[in-house]
């Protein structure tokens, strides 16, 4: 397992990781499909890229977001982040074709 040492809080820290859905044609916002830290965030890498999903590492994202309960829509105050990581990954698909 993976381990990083966190110099703002001088000490080793887990990764964290989470997978969002979101379909752009309903008015609902994202929703965390998967989150977790250490062994389940190594997991959800994995399975991302094994499927080919776009991955952003922001840990700060990913650590708030590892807080919120499976299914549960994303709080307003992450709505400007999550923003820009779906803007790059439709970025993404834009040049995938």
């Amino acid at each position: 397992m993976s381990r990083f040492f966190d110099f703002r809080k001088r000490r080793f820290t887990r990764p964290a990781a989470a997978a969002l859905q979101y379909d752009p044609l309903k008015p609902a916002p994202p929703v965390v499909l998967a989150s977790g830290k250490g062994r389940v965030a190594e997991e959800i890498v994995r399975i991302a890229h094994e499927r080919g999903i776009p991955l952003v590492e922001d840990a700060a994202l990913a650590n708030a977001l590892s807080r919120l309960e499976l299914n549960e829509s994303i709080p307003p105050e992450l709505y400007a982040v999550v923003a820009e990581v779906l803007v790059f990954v439709y970025r993404l698909d834009m040049r995938a074709g």
